[in-house]
């Protein structure tokens, strides 16, 4: 998969829900997120990793 940018919209208990740049929406467990993500958060995803900007 091809390196993205996300902004996590909502947390709806153990899950986020992440906009990508086209607006389109995916749900993603907090755990696989890194420490500190919160709403309005910007993630930079590639290998398999995500990580804050």
């Amino acid at each position: 998969m091809e390196p993205k940018d996300y902004i996590v919209k909502r947390i709806e208990g153990e899950y986020a829900i992440l906009e990508d740049e086209a607006g389109g929406e995916m749900f993603i467990a907090l755990a696989l997120l890194p420490e500190g993500t919160d709403l309005g958060s910007r993630l930079h995803y590639e290998l398999f990793s995500y990580t804050l900007l």
